[in-house]
């Protein structure tokens, strides 16, 4: 271990053939700052660059989470003093997310403890993605008035079923075995085990493919189980499957089960208009054709949302506040005009640069 405490927000360095990329800001569950996705995007270029780095490796620093996400209050203060940090922000992370997706190197990502957010974004668009028994997976979005964002809606459309409508609307937490079962996320591995699995992977030779990776985490692979989205898997086909987040809530009201209940609680507390947007965005992602092209929506609706008074006051009561009793405006479903989530979806000018 380190002698002194590093101040780097991200710690770059090389292990044998392994390029590591490690998330330095513990107490903050390693959420994203811009400096810290530029400094994330300069070392993959870094890696893929470089001969002798076979694989890539991120993870979190600290014993409570891989990444919880982008730093909102930030976000929260350019929106109300009208700075580009937030603009800024999301066009780097999103040109960062489309990277990672399309990584010419076996691209491995760490999701121990908290992956929310922007969390997901670095992780579930890479090539293998381990989850562990701390692993606690979410998007967290509606609760904030917020949408999720970093490409989640392309992947949450296409997980299993409606399992990814029910994370992306619900907002609530998954742990190892939903995230593999939803295709979020490919194999567990004990926590204790991780140090063991990155020597491993920088003793491979230099050459090394994503399939000498798979090897690798299949040999310290270990059973998830089955978790509460795989046991009500049937439930959520029936009740995620219309076309409005009203009619979703009419077929939870008419189950009876315990799950149910809870998924009726939690969408009811989450914004409105968040949840329209949400699933109109997640619908538009299932008929996409690319990453890209649902990154760029959602661009233009995250230059909605600096408008929109419910992104305000989710993270005031989030984050500022922490009350935990947002006012949302308009207060219900039924209020939502479709006129007010057509403006999210304004193609943003300039439009979001992908290479």
């Amino acid at each position: 271990m380190h002698d002194k405490v590093d101040q780097r927000e991200v710690i770059v360095e090389r292990q044998g053939s392994a390029g590591i990329i490690r998330l330095n800001r513990p107490r903050a569950l390693n959420s994203l700052t811009l400096d810290m996705v530029r400094s994330i995007d300069a070392a993959l270029s870094e890696f893929a660059a470089d001969a002798d780095v076979a694989t890539v490796v991120v993870m979190g620093e600290g014993e409570r989470g891989f990444c919880a996400g982008g730093d909102i209050r930030a976000l929260h203060e350019s929106g109300r003093a009208g700075t580009s940090l937030a603009e800024d922000f999301w066009r780097h992370e999103f040109h960062l997310n489309h990277r990672i997706a399309f990584y010419p190197k076996p691209y491995v990502a760490l999701m121990d403890g908290i992956t929310m957010g922007g969390g997901v974004g670095l992780s579930a668009h890479g090539r293998h993605r381990v989850v562990t028994e701390r692993t606690r997976f979410a998007m967290p979005e509606t609760g904030i008035g917020y949408f999720p964002d970093v490409g989640a809606t392309w992947l949450l459309p296409h997980a299993l079923g409606e399992v990814g409508i029910w994370i992306g609307l619900t907002g609530l937490e998954v742990g190892a075995a939903d995230v593999i079962h939803a295709g979020l996320a490919d194999v567990q591995v004990a926590s204790f085990q991780l140090p063991e699995l990155v020597d491993t992977l920088a003793g491979l030779s230099r050459g090394a493919s994503s399939r000498d990776v798979d090897v690798v985490l299949k040999n310290l692979s270990t059973d998830p189980g089955k978790g509460p989205l795989r046991l009500n898997s049937s439930l959520i086909e029936r009740t995620f499957r219309f076309g409005t987040v009203g009619e979703i809530i009419a077929a939870l009201k008419a189950e009876v089960s315990d799950f149910a209940s809870e998924t009726l609680r939690a969408i009811e507390l989450r914004s409105p208009t968040s949840l329209a947007l949400t699933l109109r965005l997640l619908h538009e992602g299932k008929q996409s054709r690319s990453l890209g092209q649902c990154l760029r929506r959602e661009f233009s609706a995250c230059l909605g949302i600096l408008d929109s008074p419910d992104f305000y006051e989710g993270i005031r009561a989030a984050v500022i506040d922490k009350d935990r009793k947002p006012k949302w405006m308009p207060a219900t479903i039924e209020a939502v005009e479709p006129a007010e989530i057509e403006r999210f979806l304004r193609p943003a000018e300039p439009p979001l640069a992908l290479v």
